[in-house]
């Protein structure tokens, strides 16, 4: 579990690199979006992941490892979109999108750790294709839950599932190799 921890603070502070780069280059224009764009995002990743996993053919040369961050950041910014709601200019700066950034990890490190123990780290026995099924799957949900204007009868909210996807990602990219 240790292992687990640290493997996922590389890959997470690979994927903040980028975020906290993004944001000095575009700032927090992604703060316009709402949260089914935001859905459609990292949907598009996950198609393309599955794409290239089913693929023989690639016509541009890339591998799935910038889905997956793609996929993982654009999860933490729906989780921040979440409790702040979109607006109509960017109105974070670095340092607070960055902040915000960190809490979400946080909780979703927390989260991961917690299913970790339970569920005895059998992610480790799974293959990549697997769990990009589940985010696909993920996504299917949060697009339902977003029809049905967020309400659910017995389900987990659109957070925990925005959380599954963080997670499975970087399980995807330790099982990869990224995380060395």
């Amino acid at each position: 579990m240790n292992t687990t921890s640290q493997e996922f603070d590389r890959v997470i502070g690979i994927c903040r690199t980028l975020y906290t780069n993004k944001m000095q280059d575009y700032g927090s224009a992604w703060r316009i979006l709402r949260l089914p764009s935001l859905t459609d995002q990292i949907f598009i990743k996950a198609q393309r992941i599955r794409s290239l996993q089913e693929n023989e053919v690639r016509k541009v040369d890339e591998d799935e490892t910038g889905e997956f961050i793609g996929i993982i950041n654009y999860s933490i910014m729906a989780l921040i979109q979440l409790d702040l709601g979109v607006v109509d200019q960017p109105d974070l700066d670095t340092a607070k999108a960055t902040q915000l950034y960190d809490e979400k990890v946080a909780l979703t490190k927390a989260l991961m750790e917690a299913k970790n123990h339970d569920y005895g780290e059998a992610w480790r026995d799974m293959r990549v294709s697997s769990l990009t099924d589940l985010i696909l799957q993920k996504l299917l949900r949060v697009k339902q839950i977003e029809d049905n204007k967020g309400k659910t009868i017995v389900s987990e909210g659109i957070d925990a599932n925005y959380q599954d996807m963080i997670n499975y990602s970087v399980f995807a990219l330790i099982l990869m190799g990224f995380a060395k």
